[in-house]
């Protein structure tokens, strides 16, 4: 009786044991939220200095998880990284095209994602960002500028015809304006990536939302807001007994 009572104990503190030592499935571990890059296609495994990133990724050379060839990459119209073409639907107006241009910089170069970075279980890449806060204006300058350019799809992370090599629009589907796809900012900004990101309340400079443009010789405003909910998230998993001591 002795004998099994002690198993018993010894076999619920290694349950307790266990479950104390458990990370969330999906959520990067709360301790690497700050200056990490995804475990993507093209990320570096670290962040460093880029004294050569090209063109609207040049705010990022500072620190960057993209490389140079990368950067240059992302503004052709058909990029090797991807084979990707925004000009799907005809030829994407400049003025829409420089917004998508930032945001492919954003996703390739920013070590300030942290806070929204994702498991998944994609051939091409195990880590993700969902729902970062996009400062509202630059949602609705993207919108605005890209409302009267052309795509036949409002989700871009699927359902393309690949049978060329590249990205074509599936059978059936009709070339619109993107305002026809994307009716409201909210629809464009969200939708289009399967929900990476979440339009903010808030605007640049408060801290509070992560910008797609900023002045780099002001240094990096994303580093300030990645903080922010850096120390938001560990607080809220600290209070739930997440972390322990």
């Amino acid at each position: 009786m002795d004998m099994a009572w002690q198993m018993m104990q010894l076999l619920l503190l290694a349950l307790v044991t266990a479950a104390g030592s458990a990370q969330p499935r999906n959520a990067r571990a709360r301790t690497d939220l700050l200056n990490v890059c995804m475990n993507a296609k093209h990320h570096k495994a670290q962040p460093s200095p880029e004294d050569e990133l090209y063109g609207q990724c040049s705010p990022w050379k500072k620190n960057a998880c993209c490389t140079a060839n990368t950067s240059q990459e992302l503004h052709k119209d058909i990029s090797r990284l991807y084979n990707f073409n925004w000009d799907h639907c005809g030829k994407m107006q400049p003025a829409c095209k420089r917004h998508f241009i930032q945001d492919a910089c954003l996703y390739e170069c920013s070590p300030n994602l942290g806070p929204w970075i994702w498991q998944v279980n994609q051939s091409w890449r195990k880590e993700r960002i969902l729902n970062v806060p996009l400062c509202k204006e630059d949602c609705e300058h993207w919108w605005e500028d890209c409302r009267t350019s052309y795509t036949c799809k409002s989700n871009w992370h699927k359902g393309w015809n690949w049978s060329s090599g590249i990205n074509e629009c599936p059978a059936g589907a009709l070339c619109r304006t993107f305002e026809s796809y994307f009716p409201t900012p909210a629809t464009l900004c969200e939708g289009l990536w399967s929900h990476s990101f979440k339009v903010s309340n808030y605007s640049g400079g408060t801290g509070r939302c992560i910008q797609m443009w900023f002045d780099s010789t002001q240094g990096n405003a994303n580093e300030e807001v990645a903080k922010f909910y850096a120390a938001t998230m560990n607080a809220g998993a600290s209070s739930h007994g997440i972390i322990g001591s």
